[in-house]
């Protein structure tokens, strides 16, 4: 018996014409080669299916080497050997030769009787001769860098300066691990600032413990066939930014302007213990029986169910905040495909380890290592590497240690949004945080699932809380009080109490329209992200975004037309002739689609994102325009377009939609209007000329007052800045319904953003002149209800006010 050998190719074509070459090699001797290559349509692509056919039918007992040509045709052979019989995929080796070179001479190697792992070391050496007979290209590399040490003859080499504010943080590696996925390079590190020790660009947990700050230089090292394209990869990432600012990292303030203030989150009551934050330990499985094989194959599964379980946690993320939030979840993705990790992790299994105590043992050496890092916001990741370890553990059968008091208000320095999605509203009467900010992934998570909320309240009175017998918390005031006195307890009680049967009284009254008391009626309406979401959406009048991003997520290939027309139905007949809002697509370079190829950019969130990249992908947005007005023929629905700054742009996009409706050949629908999303502030100061073009106006007042105010949403050093009610980003409201007013129809204004969702604010986003409301789908009948209590004259009185107000304090004192 021989090795077997694998060719995936995106090319039928070309995956063919190796074999080919390489049999001219083995006159005659019958060495398996087999060809997994191009999709049944004769198309361009890799199917996993067939890889793992392939692979089955190569191995005759020696093993098999796989060798694939470039970027998702190695995805693809790793899906496949985890559909193979687990001592296939023990046997099976995946190499990353260069498809001819390595296939000609791994079949030469093969035929002489090599085993595989020696045909895989043998085809990866296949440039050898190659490089020899070229000589080594001349590396270009800027003039005063330093030099990296141990530069071998026949090396790329460059050097970097880190400008990411935060350093090589989680985000930046992972972006640095992925380019490198599926080249031939063997890629090193070394931060020269620290004179560090080298580590492998292809690990995760190597890169983000480089320690590199904003400003270190980091020398690359790379050999293999796709050395030079590997390095300039890495330095296009680096004089980008890795996609994020490049401004030095600001320092903690010193005293920020209300030292520890706490700030109202999330509305609600909440009494009870304080619980301490954190997930509940989980202790490591005792030993089971079993060789290596059956080590790695317990281990395998267990990773794969963590990672549909932290894909389902990011999904339902996009869904509620929006998908480009959601990409906090893959750098713990990626951390449980880490080759480093699992290279670690086999070894002690073959050592004679245990699965769960070897992935244990590894992963707390990578906390570890993040832990010890100089620098803060790398030490704030090694949390999330503990959430990867415990997710793995808890698969492979660790029993979790739950703590003596499992209820209570949860008192924590701050929350994951893997935490808040996982939170029991039932068991958590409240949420207090040391840090955190109202608009931070969590918080909204916390918000959306009706769990009360006071943020950024200081380590100190955070200690103090968790140090309480008892506490009692208004997320609508932002009172915390540790150990409350018998009087104040039984105010807390009152008001829990009134708001209470003020939620039951808006819970029976949830089908009815909210109408302000002068008469004045105000839409208010769900913001949903599937049709459960709609179902749950009670007494909503309409859904007033529809995020259709979870079309587009974990997927090798976009959703086509039929599919698109399916999923945006279900939706429709989920409201049940309520009119439905559905923003297309709302992606971009800070939030790419696997199957959607991005340049690199220096700053994403100003960068080719909403419908500037619909434009960009013509044919992406005419499917999705196409299935919008299907369903359109049927129910009444809304079409709206995320992220306009220009009136070309909606010009461009309004065209799209006419030929759309002339495609699908049914007349254009009835009841279809067109909005833009206002997040932009050129596009609120321009609503006037947007105004004659639109049906209705709905701003987002989440990125609006990011981009208005300069200040990161989800930023805590920015928190009290960045808030909504500045009375700058108020004003912008007030720009965008007074050009609104100009057009010679009607134009709804709406808001749709977290603020919408602020009972407080109601009566002010009123005075300003919004008359809709889109709303998380459990704070829809209270936010009617907040309607119905407000007067119009006093409501415009207090827009006046509170647009004269200094800062958003003030405003809020205001409202209070």
């Amino acid at each position: 018996m021989t090795v077997g050998l694998v060719v995936v190719s995106h090319s039928r074509a070309l995956g063919e014409a190796a074999r080919a070459l390489a049999g001219e090699m083995l006159q005659g001797d019958d060495t398996r080669i087999e060809v997994a290559a191009g999709l049944d349509d004769g198309g361009f692509g890799t199917d996993a299916m067939a890889i793992s056919e392939a692979v089955a039918r190569a191995d005759a007992g020696d093993g098999v080497v796989v060798l694939m040509d470039m970027g998702s045709a190695v995805l693809s052979a790793e899906l496949a050997l985890e559909m193979v019989d687990d001592d296939v995929r023990e046997r099976a080796v995946l190499c990353a030769a260069p498809l001819v070179e390595g296939l000609v001479v791994a079949a030469v190697s093969a035929a002489g009787g090599a085993s595989a792992a020696e045909v895989a070391a043998e085809a990866t050496d296949a440039l050898e001769a190659k490089a020899v007979h070229l000589g080594p290209d001349e590396p270009t590399r800027d003039a005063a860098a330093p030099e990296p040490a141990g530069v071998e003859q026949g090396e790329e080499h460059r050097v970097f300066t880190v400008r990411p504010a935060h350093g090589l943080h989680a985000r930046p590696a992972a972006l640095l691990v992925q380019a490198l996925r599926g080249l031939d390079a063997v890629v090193r590190l070394r931060n020269l600032t620290l004179d560090g020790p080298e580590v492998s660009a292809a690990s995760l947990s190597k890169v983000a413990t480089l320690g590199a700050l904003h400003g270190h230089d980091v020398a690359v090292r790379a050999r293999g066939g796709d050395a030079g394209d590997a390095v300039r990869r890495l330095i296009d990432l680096a004089e980008d930014g890795f996609g994020e600012a490049d401004a030095p990292a600001a320092p903690p303030p010193a005293a920020p302007a209300t030292p520890g203030q706490p700030i109202p989150a999330s509305p609600g009551i909440g009494i009870g213990p304080p619980r301490a934050g954190g997930a509940a330990p989980v202790t490591v499985p005792a030993a089971r029986p079993g060789s290596p094989g059956d080590q790695r194959g317990r281990l395998d599964d267990a990773r794969a169910g963590a990672r549909e379980h932290l894909r389902g946690v990011r999904d339902r993320a996009a869904r509620e905040i929006g998908a480009t939030e959601a990409a906090v979840f893959d750098a713990q993705l990626l951390l449980l495909d880490d080759p480093d990790v699992l290279a670690d992790t086999g070894a002690r299994i073959d050592a004679g380890a245990d699965a769960a105590r070897a992935w244990a043992d590894v992963l707390d050496e990578v906390e570890g290592r993040f832990a010890d890092a100089a620098d803060e916001y790398l030490r704030a990741r090694a949390r999330d590497v503990h959430d990867v370890r415990d997710q793995v553990l808890r698969a492979l059968g660790g029993a979790v240690e739950r703590e003596a008091a499992g209820d209570g208000i949860l008192v924590a320095d701050d929350l994951t949004p893997a935490d808040a999605a996982q939170l029991d509203p039932a068991r958590t009467p409240a949420v207090v945080l040391a840090g955190g900010s109202p608009t931070a992934h969590a918080v909204i998570l916390l918000r959306a699932r009706g769990v009360p909320a006071v943020v950024g309240v200081g380590t100190a009175r955070a200690t103090r809380a968790g140090e309480a017998a008892l506490l009692a918390v208004d997320g609508t005031t932002g009172e915390v009080v540790v150990d409350p006195d018998a009087s104040t307890l039984d105010a807390f009680r009152d008001r829990a109490a009134a708001q209470g049967r003020r939620r039951d009284d808006a819970l029976r009254r949830a089908h009815e329209p909210a109408v302000t008391r002068d008469g004045t009626t105000v839409l208010v309406g769900a913001n949903v992200g599937s049709a459960g979401d709609a179902a749950a959406a009670v007494g909503a009048d309409l859904a007033g975004l529809v995020r259709t991003e979870f079309c587009f997520l974990d997927r090798q290939s976009a959703p086509d037309v039929d599919e698109q027309e399916a999923a945006y139905r279900a939706i429709a007949e989920a409201m049940d002739g309520r009119r439905v809002t559905l923003r297309t697509l709302d992606v971009g370079g800070d939030k790419p689609l696997d199957y959607l190829a991005m340049p690199r950019e220096a700053n994403p969130f100003l960068g080719v994102r909403g419908l500037r990249l619909a434009l960009a992908r013509p044919a992406l947005l005419a499917d999705q325009l196409r299935a919008i007005v299907r369903v359109a023929h049927d129910h009444p629905v809304d079409v709206m377009f995320p992220m306009v700054s220009a009136v070309d742009e909606l010009v461009a996009a309004r065209r799209a939609l006419d030929d759309a409706v002339e495609t699908v050949g049914r007349g254009r629908p009835a009841d279809l209007r067109v909005g833009i999303m206002v997040e932009v502030p050129a596009a609120a100061l321009k609503a006037a000329a947007f105004a004659p073009l639109v049906d209705f106006l709905s701003i987002g007042t989440n990125d609006l007052t990011q981009y208005a105010l300069a200040a990161e949403r989800g930023n805590d050093q920015l928190a009290t800045l960045a808030d909504p009610l500045d009375p700058g980003v108020l004003a912008l409201v007030a720009a965008t319904v007074d050009g609104a007013a100009r057009a010679d129809h009607d134009v709804l204004v709406a808001v749709c953003g977290e603020v919408a969702g602020d009972e407080q604010a109601a009566a002010l986003l009123i005075g300003l002149g919004v008359r809709e409301l889109s709303v998380g789908p459990a704070a829809v009948a209270t936010v009617k209800q907040a309607v119905r209590e407000v007067d119009l004259g006093r409501a415009r009185e207090l827009a006046v006010a509170a647009l004269a107000c200094p800062d958003a304090s003030a405003v809020r004192a205001l409202t209070a």
